[in-house]
Protein backbone atom coordinates (compact mmCIF):
# COMPACT_ATOMS: atom_id res chain seq x y z
CA UNK A 1 0.00 0.00 0.00
CA UNK A 2 0.99 3.56 -0.70
CA UNK A 3 -0.90 5.01 2.21
CA UNK A 4 -3.48 3.62 4.85
CA UNK A 5 -5.39 6.21 6.18
CA UNK A 6 -6.72 6.51 9.78
CA UNK A 7 -9.70 8.80 10.73
CA UNK A 8 -13.97 8.81 11.62
CA UNK A 9 -15.94 6.72 9.53
CA UNK A 10 -18.71 9.09 9.39
CA UNK A 11 -21.62 9.33 6.35
CA UNK A 12 -21.98 12.17 4.99
CA UNK A 13 -25.64 13.96 4.87
CA UNK A 14 -25.43 16.91 2.07
CA UNK A 15 -28.45 19.79 2.96
CA UNK A 16 -28.36 23.14 1.08
CA UNK A 17 -29.54 25.98 3.94
CA UNK A 18 -29.96 29.71 3.95
CA UNK A 19 -27.95 31.67 6.40
CA UNK A 20 -30.83 32.13 8.79
CA UNK A 21 -31.11 28.45 9.07
CA UNK A 22 -27.27 28.50 10.35
CA UNK A 23 -28.64 31.68 12.74
CA UNK A 24 -31.99 30.02 14.04
CA UNK A 25 -30.06 27.01 15.26
CA UNK A 26 -27.10 28.76 16.85
CA UNK A 27 -24.54 27.53 14.38
CA UNK A 28 -21.18 29.46 13.13
CA UNK A 29 -20.92 29.12 9.79
CA UNK A 30 -17.75 27.15 8.38
CA UNK A 31 -17.33 25.24 11.76
CA UNK A 32 -17.96 21.97 12.89
CA UNK A 33 -19.81 21.29 15.71
CA UNK A 34 -19.84 18.06 17.73
CA UNK A 35 -23.97 17.29 18.43
CA UNK A 36 -25.66 14.59 20.35
CA UNK A 37 -28.07 12.08 18.33
CA UNK A 38 -31.37 13.63 19.03
CA UNK A 39 -29.70 17.15 18.31
CA UNK A 40 -28.53 15.49 14.66
CA UNK A 41 -31.83 14.09 14.30
CA UNK A 42 -33.78 17.90 15.09
CA UNK A 43 -31.92 19.65 12.74
CA UNK A 44 -32.39 16.76 9.70
CA UNK A 45 -36.23 17.14 10.15
CA UNK A 46 -36.52 20.15 8.88
CA UNK A 47 -34.30 19.84 5.60
CA UNK A 48 -34.09 17.99 2.34
CA UNK A 49 -31.16 15.52 1.33
CA UNK A 50 -29.15 16.31 -1.43
CA UNK A 51 -26.74 13.68 -1.41
CA UNK A 52 -25.69 10.60 1.28
CA UNK A 53 -21.89 9.21 0.84
CA UNK A 54 -19.05 7.85 2.97
CA UNK A 55 -17.21 10.35 4.44
CA UNK A 56 -15.12 11.76 7.03
CA UNK A 57 -12.14 13.56 6.75
CA UNK A 58 -9.36 11.53 5.73
CA UNK A 59 -11.58 8.92 4.15
CA UNK A 60 -12.30 11.56 1.27
CA UNK A 61 -8.10 12.23 0.69
CA UNK A 62 -8.12 8.29 0.46
CA UNK A 63 -10.70 8.01 -2.16
CA UNK A 64 -9.27 10.88 -4.15
CA UNK A 65 -5.69 9.39 -3.69
CA UNK A 66 -7.35 6.09 -5.09
CA UNK A 67 -8.55 8.02 -7.91
CA UNK A 68 -5.51 9.81 -9.05
CA UNK A 69 -4.34 5.57 -8.95
CA UNK A 70 -2.71 4.72 -5.27
CA UNK A 71 -3.02 1.38 -3.73
CA UNK A 72 -4.56 2.51 -0.59
CA UNK A 73 -6.12 1.71 2.25
CA UNK A 74 -8.36 2.74 5.28
CA UNK A 75 -8.72 1.98 8.82
CA UNK A 76 -12.19 3.38 10.72
CA UNK A 77 -14.92 2.62 12.85
CA UNK A 78 -18.45 1.50 11.89
CA UNK A 79 -21.67 -0.48 13.41
CA UNK A 80 -23.01 -3.08 11.81
CA UNK A 81 -25.98 -1.41 10.57
CA UNK A 82 -27.58 0.13 7.73
CA UNK A 83 -24.92 2.97 7.49
CA UNK A 84 -22.31 1.30 8.54
CA UNK A 85 -22.83 -1.49 5.65
CA UNK A 86 -22.99 1.77 2.77
CA UNK A 87 -20.18 3.05 4.33
CA UNK A 88 -18.33 0.08 3.76
CA UNK A 89 -19.67 -0.59 0.11
CA UNK A 90 -19.05 3.48 -0.89
CA UNK A 91 -15.52 2.67 -0.23
CA UNK A 92 -14.93 -0.41 -1.76
CA UNK A 93 -16.54 0.73 -4.83
CA UNK A 94 -13.95 3.31 -5.04
CA UNK A 95 -11.05 0.22 -5.03
CA UNK A 96 -9.78 1.34 -0.97
CA UNK A 97 -9.23 -1.62 0.59
CA UNK A 98 -11.55 -1.48 4.36
CA UNK A 99 -8.93 -2.55 7.18
CA UNK A 100 -12.11 -2.79 9.50
CA UNK A 101 -13.79 -5.57 10.61
CA UNK A 102 -17.72 -5.02 11.62
CA UNK A 103 -19.82 -6.14 14.98
CA UNK A 104 -22.46 -5.56 16.32
CA UNK A 105 -22.32 -1.92 18.54
CA UNK A 106 -24.29 -0.15 21.25
CA UNK A 107 -23.84 2.72 19.49
CA UNK A 108 -24.73 3.94 15.71
CA UNK A 109 -22.45 4.58 12.80
CA UNK A 110 -21.30 7.95 12.88
CA UNK A 111 -23.14 10.49 10.45
CA UNK A 112 -21.93 14.55 9.67
CA UNK A 113 -24.77 17.04 8.62
CA UNK A 114 -23.29 19.03 6.18
CA UNK A 115 -25.17 22.48 5.76
CA UNK A 116 -24.16 24.60 2.64
CA UNK A 117 -25.15 28.47 2.04
CA UNK A 118 -25.65 30.24 -0.97
CA UNK A 119 -22.01 31.35 -0.84
CA UNK A 120 -20.89 27.54 -0.88
CA UNK A 121 -19.29 28.01 2.67
CA UNK A 122 -20.37 24.55 4.41
CA UNK A 123 -21.52 24.21 8.30
CA UNK A 124 -20.58 21.18 9.63
CA UNK A 125 -22.97 18.93 12.45
CA UNK A 126 -21.24 15.82 13.41
CA UNK A 127 -22.40 12.77 15.19
CA UNK A 128 -19.11 10.91 15.71
CA UNK A 129 -21.34 7.67 16.88
CA UNK A 130 -19.28 4.90 17.20
CA UNK A 131 -16.82 6.63 14.96
CA UNK A 132 -15.03 8.50 18.10
CA UNK A 133 -14.64 4.99 19.89
CA UNK A 134 -11.55 3.45 17.98
CA UNK A 135 -9.43 1.61 19.94
CA UNK A 136 -5.58 0.41 19.00
CA UNK A 137 -7.48 -3.24 18.79
CA UNK A 138 -9.36 -1.91 15.56
CA UNK A 139 -5.31 -1.02 14.12
CA UNK A 140 -4.13 -3.50 11.86
CA UNK A 141 -0.42 -4.28 12.95
CA UNK A 142 0.24 -5.18 9.43
CA UNK A 143 -1.97 -2.68 7.77
CA UNK A 144 0.32 -0.22 8.86
CA UNK A 145 3.62 -1.67 8.06
CA UNK A 146 2.96 -2.40 4.98
CA UNK A 147 2.40 1.07 4.01
CA UNK A 148 4.59 3.67 2.91
CA UNK A 149 2.83 6.53 4.76
CA UNK A 150 -0.17 6.80 7.65
CA UNK A 151 -2.63 9.43 7.20
CA UNK A 152 -4.35 10.86 10.48
CA UNK A 153 -6.77 13.55 11.24
CA UNK A 154 -6.93 15.62 14.08
CA UNK A 155 -11.22 15.43 14.12
CA UNK A 156 -10.02 12.07 15.66
CA UNK A 157 -7.31 12.95 18.38
CA UNK A 158 -8.99 12.32 22.24
CA UNK A 159 -7.57 11.11 25.34
CA UNK A 160 -8.14 7.65 25.52
CA UNK A 161 -8.84 5.00 22.89
CA UNK A 162 -8.63 7.34 19.98
CA UNK A 163 -4.77 8.56 21.90
CA UNK A 164 -3.75 4.94 22.29
CA UNK A 165 -4.89 4.22 18.69
CA UNK A 166 -2.96 7.21 17.08
CA UNK A 167 0.39 5.65 19.41
CA UNK A 168 0.27 2.34 17.96
CA UNK A 169 0.17 3.67 14.35
CA UNK A 170 3.22 6.20 15.34
CA UNK A 171 4.97 3.34 16.74
CA UNK A 172 4.55 0.89 13.77
CA UNK A 173 4.62 3.58 10.61
CA UNK A 174 7.30 4.22 8.11
CA UNK A 175 6.22 7.80 7.88
CA UNK A 176 3.56 9.86 9.30
CA UNK A 177 0.90 12.74 7.98
CA UNK A 178 -1.93 14.40 9.58
CA UNK A 179 -4.61 17.57 9.34
CA UNK A 180 -4.98 19.45 11.78
CA UNK A 181 -8.19 19.40 10.74
CA UNK A 182 -10.37 22.54 12.09
CA UNK A 183 -9.66 25.28 14.24
CA UNK A 184 -11.94 24.04 17.22
CA UNK A 185 -9.83 20.98 17.01
CA UNK A 186 -6.74 23.08 17.40
CA UNK A 187 -7.90 25.19 20.23
CA UNK A 188 -9.24 22.01 22.20
CA UNK A 189 -5.91 19.91 21.81
CA UNK A 190 -3.89 22.98 21.79
CA UNK A 191 -0.30 21.05 23.41
CA UNK A 192 -0.59 17.69 22.07
CA UNK A 193 -1.00 19.10 18.41
CA UNK A 194 1.90 21.26 18.76
CA UNK A 195 3.77 18.05 20.17
CA UNK A 196 1.92 15.91 17.62
CA UNK A 197 3.67 18.60 14.62
CA UNK A 198 7.51 18.96 16.43
CA UNK A 199 7.83 15.72 17.26
CA UNK A 200 6.36 13.16 15.91
CA UNK A 201 4.91 13.92 12.32
CA UNK A 202 6.97 13.84 8.93
CA UNK A 203 3.86 16.11 7.00
CA UNK A 204 1.24 18.29 8.46
CA UNK A 205 -1.55 19.83 6.81
CA UNK A 206 -3.39 22.70 8.02
CA UNK A 207 -4.90 26.01 6.98
CA UNK A 208 -3.81 29.35 8.01
CA UNK A 209 -6.43 29.70 10.67
CA UNK A 210 -5.18 26.33 11.80
CA UNK A 211 -1.35 26.65 12.47
CA UNK A 212 -1.61 30.24 13.57
CA UNK A 213 -3.82 29.73 16.07
CA UNK A 214 -1.64 26.29 16.68
CA UNK A 215 1.73 28.37 17.60
CA UNK A 216 -0.15 31.82 19.05
CA UNK A 217 1.21 33.58 15.72
CA UNK A 218 0.89 37.13 15.10
CA UNK A 219 1.59 37.49 11.85
CA UNK A 220 2.24 34.86 8.56
CA UNK A 221 5.28 35.61 8.54
CA UNK A 222 5.68 34.02 12.14
CA UNK A 223 4.44 31.01 10.68
CA UNK A 224 6.85 31.21 8.02
CA UNK A 225 9.90 31.09 10.64
CA UNK A 226 8.47 28.31 12.53
CA UNK A 227 8.25 26.28 9.71
CA UNK A 228 11.70 26.87 8.43
CA UNK A 229 12.96 25.69 12.21
CA UNK A 230 10.48 23.00 12.43
CA UNK A 231 12.91 20.31 10.23
CA UNK A 232 9.70 18.78 8.83
CA UNK A 233 7.19 19.11 5.85
CA UNK A 234 4.44 21.74 6.48
CA UNK A 235 1.78 22.66 4.47
CA UNK A 236 -0.72 25.07 4.47
CA UNK A 237 -3.65 26.24 2.42
CA UNK A 238 -4.71 29.49 2.51
CA UNK A 239 -7.62 29.76 0.64
CA UNK A 240 -7.59 32.70 -2.29
CA UNK A 241 -3.92 32.96 -1.36
CA UNK A 242 -3.07 29.64 -2.59
CA UNK A 243 -0.89 27.45 -0.65
CA UNK A 244 2.67 27.25 0.66
CA UNK A 245 5.25 23.97 1.99
CA UNK A 246 7.55 24.23 3.82
CA UNK A 247 10.03 22.08 4.08
CA UNK A 248 13.35 22.94 5.93
CA UNK A 249 14.64 26.17 5.18
CA UNK A 250 12.55 26.38 1.89
CA UNK A 251 9.63 27.79 1.38
CA UNK A 252 7.43 27.26 -1.89
CA UNK A 253 4.30 28.83 -2.81
CA UNK A 254 1.10 28.21 -5.14
CA UNK A 255 -1.26 30.54 -6.21
CA UNK A 256 -4.72 29.26 -6.18
CA UNK A 257 -6.90 29.02 -9.60
CA UNK A 258 -8.83 31.78 -10.68
CA UNK A 259 -12.57 32.42 -11.83
CA UNK A 260 -13.80 29.38 -10.50
CA UNK A 261 -17.53 28.54 -10.04
CA UNK A 262 -17.87 27.84 -6.15
CA UNK A 263 -20.79 25.75 -5.88
CA UNK A 264 -19.35 23.66 -2.57
CA UNK A 265 -16.34 24.06 -0.17
CA UNK A 266 -16.84 20.55 1.19
CA UNK A 267 -13.69 18.42 0.67
CA UNK A 268 -11.57 21.09 -0.28
CA UNK A 269 -8.96 20.81 2.11
CA UNK A 270 -9.34 16.92 2.39
CA UNK A 271 -8.58 16.33 -2.11
CA UNK A 272 -6.22 19.15 -1.37
CA UNK A 273 -3.87 16.70 0.94
CA UNK A 274 -4.86 13.90 -1.58
CA UNK A 275 -3.26 15.56 -4.14
CA UNK A 276 -0.16 16.67 -2.44
CA UNK A 277 0.29 13.42 -0.64
CA UNK A 278 -0.03 11.85 -4.45
CA UNK A 279 3.02 13.97 -5.45
CA UNK A 280 4.87 13.38 -1.99
CA UNK A 281 4.61 9.56 -2.30
CA UNK A 282 5.08 9.34 -5.94
CA UNK A 283 8.61 11.26 -6.13
CA UNK A 284 7.30 14.69 -7.59
CA UNK A 285 8.65 17.66 -6.50
CA UNK A 286 7.07 19.46 -3.54
CA UNK A 287 6.31 22.60 -6.02
CA UNK A 288 4.52 19.86 -8.03
CA UNK A 289 2.50 18.47 -5.45
CA UNK A 290 1.80 22.15 -4.56
CA UNK A 291 0.14 22.35 -7.84
CA UNK A 292 -1.47 18.81 -7.97
CA UNK A 293 -3.08 19.87 -4.53
CA UNK A 294 -4.53 23.04 -5.96
CA UNK A 295 -5.63 20.95 -8.87
CA UNK A 296 -7.70 18.66 -7.00
CA UNK A 297 -9.18 20.91 -4.90
CA UNK A 298 -10.11 23.45 -7.87
CA UNK A 299 -11.69 20.62 -9.24
CA UNK A 300 -14.03 19.40 -5.95
CA UNK A 301 -15.34 23.09 -5.29
CA UNK A 302 -17.04 23.38 -8.22
CA UNK A 303 -19.42 20.42 -7.48
CA UNK A 304 -21.43 19.10 -4.63
CA UNK A 305 -19.66 17.10 -2.32
CA UNK A 306 -16.11 15.53 -1.91
CA UNK A 307 -16.17 12.98 -4.76
CA UNK A 308 -14.30 14.13 -8.18
CA UNK A 309 -16.15 11.16 -9.89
Amino acid sequence: MKVVGIGNAIVDVICKVNEEFLTQNGLTKSTMKLVDESEFKKLLSNLTIEETVAGGSVANSIVGLSQLGNKVSFIGKVNDDGLGNKYDESLVKENVTYFYNKKKEDTPTGTCLILITPDSERTMCTFLGIAGKISEQDIQEDAIKQSELVFLEGYLWDEGDPKAAFEKAFKLANKTAMSLSDQFCVERHKTSFLDLVKNKLDVTFANEQEIVHLIGAKSFDEVLDFGKNLGKLLVITRSDKGSVAIHNSEVFECESEKNLTLVDLTGAGDLFAAGFLHGHINKMSTQESLQKGTEMASKIIQKIGARLN
